[in-house]
């Protein structure tokens, strides 16, 4: 019998008239479990709840702060294995890569348990005579988190974590396909001793997240997702002056420079574009490669992806999972099949795989004669398919790296320190790699993009502090 789990609102576990069913996408034919689906009249008590505990929550002494979400982070780093290998059933990622994410979420929640202590203001002179200024920090109130399901520990981690440390209260509100390990994370912040209302968890579609984001009770939004919903959510949200912060989508570009290092610039180049089958926003989705270099690059990166082994998530020789879902199958076969009539030369891979049976498995694909006209250049497609350009020189490999909207990630390989900081530069990228894959970040510094990737403050470390608190200044006459 599959578990059921209940939403967590105001302190207790709330069922449901309406459940939802969650299934391996490795194979459908297990069910992960059964998720009570909230309603309107829900995040309206949970949003109540949260307005009622935030006076004393946000007065709690640092250390009170520290302790629990320390106690969090503990519980996490003992249950690693455990809650890895939830994540890989549920989200179709590979268990190592689902052991990096949880451990992630461990750190996290460790850091921001420090940062509880460490929040710190200003004392100034004033221009005036026998006047003092205090420039502090204090937190916004009632957040509403909004994340997806690509990496559905770390994301609720690395948003509740902060939010929680400055004195917020927070209502989660996961993806409805990664409801299960969410779910986890909620029961952990409740066992190490979570006030009521301080921390609650909405499980259901959009209608409960726009319900979330229009509740006048909400003073923040930070959300993570695809830049339409980002764009309705903003709709919403500004109008009624609520903070917000948008974590959208990518079209990451990484340069092979003519004096890289080959084999670092494809192994970087495999792992930044097909692992986690190629769902995450900073993944490599265009490849420019020098033309000196272009040709015996791509034979290199045709081999090297010809030898991955797309397989169960759960296999240990597997080294890339399933897509999430059958409709992510469906969306990214056909940016597959439309590339070619875009212009794209075919080079490898693309196809829906039959085997393993009863599983969402994708190909991972290469095209060449990359073009920014072509829809896999130009919109995200969020699955194992990488566009290689040819570059005439760093300057163009330049230019064709800006020609997107988009500007979460960008990376560099070059054995050339005056290429790298001249590619640093010129980009409009709100991270830049060098010598790197363009995924992978550090949770104690800013995480985020510009143009139609990002709005509003940076995730984590400086972001996190600007994002989850808010300014307030004192001048004091003696």
């Amino acid at each position: 019998m599959p578990q059921v789990r209940n939403n967590y609102i105001d302190g207790a576990w709330r069922s449901a008239e309406h459940f939802s069913e969650g299934r391996n996408p490795s194979d459908t034919t297990e069910v992960i479990g059964r998720f009570a689906m909230a309603t309107a009249s829900d995040v309206h008590d949970a949003v109540a709840a949260a307005r009622k505990a935030l006076g004393d929550w946000k007065e709690t002494s640092p250390q009170q702060r520290f302790d629990i979400l320390d106690r969090a982070a503990d519980a996490i780093a003992r249950r690693t294995q455990e809650l890895a290998t939830l994540l890989a059933r549920e989200e179709g990622k590979t268990l190592p890569e689902a052991v990096a994410e949880v451990t992630k979420a461990a750190h996290t929640f460790k850091y921001f348990a420090g940062e509880a202590v460490r929040l710190a203001g200003a004392s100034l002179r004033s221009v005036r005579k026998g006047v003092d200024v205090d420039v502090r920090r204090e937190a916004v109130g009632v957040v509403g988190l909004i994340t997806p399901w690509n990496f559905p520990f770390s994301i609720p981690a690395w948003k509740s974590a902060p939010a929680l440390a400055y004195g917020n209260c927070v209502i989660l509100k996961p993806s409805e396909l990664t409801n299960a390990i969410a779910w986890e994370l909620a029961s952990i912040l409740h066992e190490a001793g979570v006030p009521r209302g301080v921390f609650q968890m909405v499980m259901g579609g959009g209608d409960v997240g726009s319900a979330l984001v229009a509740d006048p009770g909400v003073d923040a939004i930070s959300f993570t997702g695809s830049g339409a919903v980002g764009g309705k959510i903003a709709a919403q949200a500004v109008v009624r002056g609520a903070k917000l912060q948008l974590e959208l989508g990518g079209k990451n570009p990484l340069v092979i420079a003519d004096d890289a290092d080959q084999d670092k610039a494809v192994d970087a180049a495999v792992r930044g574009a097909f692992y986690s089958t190629g769902q995450r926003c900073t993944a490599s989705s265009r490849i420019i490669v020098d033309a000196v270099v272009h040709d015996s690059f791509v034979e290199r990166l045709v081999e090297r992806t010809a030898k991955l082994r797309v397989g169960h998530a759960l296999d240990a020789t597997s080294d890339i999972g399933p897509l999430v879902s059958a409709a992510q199958l469906q969306r990214v076969s056909r940016y597959a099949e439309a590339a070619p009539y875009d212009g794209a030369h075919h080079a490898f891979g693309g196809r829906v795989l039959e085997a393993p049976a009863n599983g969402h498995y994708f190909e991972p694909a290469i095209f060449l004669d990359g073009d920014m006209r072509q829809s896999i250049n130009r919109e995200e497609v969020f699955g194992p398919i990488v566009s290689v350009f040819k570059a005439t020189d760093l300057d163009d490999a330049i230019r064709i790296a800006n020609a997107t909207e988009f500007g979460l990630s960008a990376g560099i390989f070059t054995g050339s320190h005056a290429k790298a900081r001249a590619f640093m530069r010129a980009s409009n990228s709100g991270m830049v790699m060098v010598n790197l894959p363009t995924v992978g970040s550090d949770y104690h510094v800013p995480f985020g993009g510009r143009g139609a990737s990002a709005y509003g403050p940076k995730e984590m470390g400086l972001g996190a502090v600007e994002f989850f608190t808010q300014t307030k200044t004192a001048y004091i006459a003696d």
